[in-house]
């Protein structure tokens, strides 16, 4: 498995598998972009979303500390990011409510106290970026596909150089066994399935 997806393995005349890639779709340009391995800088990213709640409002909420690493190729078509997502310190802001859905009915933490992302490709359509990839959460994986916007490339104030991110998505919750049914007198959700994602990555390139 490469970071775009399987690898399509053809073998030689000796037997020995080779492996290939399917060719990636152009990019556009990015200054100051750099090919190398990235580290997601937790003090500096966040993962947050927001859902529809007695369908009159929006409840907002924001995970734990982002980490994880990211490879930025030659061919920015074949890049690629691995991600770790703290769900045991998710909040919303609100500390009943948050006990609620620390437990069972949503994301269970005391069983699954982290959300894990893993890319599979990334592609350009149109004006849009998309990263596709799959999302484990509560112990469910489930492909997905964000639009990502660059934030640029450059060096920081400690010698370093690093790159920004931000990222929207959305999910279904029932997805990934987050089936919690509570329904208003007409019938509708207390809490909607549909669950935007949003993301804001900084990460420093390795030396």
């Amino acid at each position: 498995m490469g970071w775009f997806g399987k690898k399509d393995d053809k073998s030689t005349a000796n037997g020995t598998a080779t492996a290939t890639l399917p060719a990636p779709s152009a990019l556009p340009e990015f200054p100051g972009y750099r090919a190398g391995t990235w580290t997601i800088d937790a003090s500096h990213s966040e993962v947050s979303f927001t859902v529809r709640h007695m369908a009159v409002s929006k409840v907002r909420g924001r995970l734990g500390a982002v980490s994880g690493e990211l490879v930025t190729a030659e061919d920015p078509a074949r890049s690629g990011v691995t991600a770790t997502v703290d769900v045991t310190s998710l909040t919303t802001f609100n500390e009943q409510r948050d006990a609620h859905v620390h437990s069972g009915d949503f994301f269970d933490v005391a069983n699954h106290p982290s959300a894990t992302f893993a890319s599979t490709g990334l592609s350009h359509d149109g004006g849009d970026l998309l990263l596709t990839g799959d999302l484990t959460l509560k112990g469910v994986t489930r492909p997905v596909t964000l639009t990502v916007e660059v934030s640029g490339f450059g060096p920081d104030a400690y010698g370093g150089y690093r790159a920004g991110f931000s990222a929207k998505g959305r999910i279904d919750r029932r997805d990934f066994g987050i089936s919690f049914d509570a329904r208003l007198d007409n019938g509708g959700l207390v809490v909607a399935d549909k669950v935007d994602l949003e993301l804001d990555v900084e990460a420093v390139l390795n030396a």
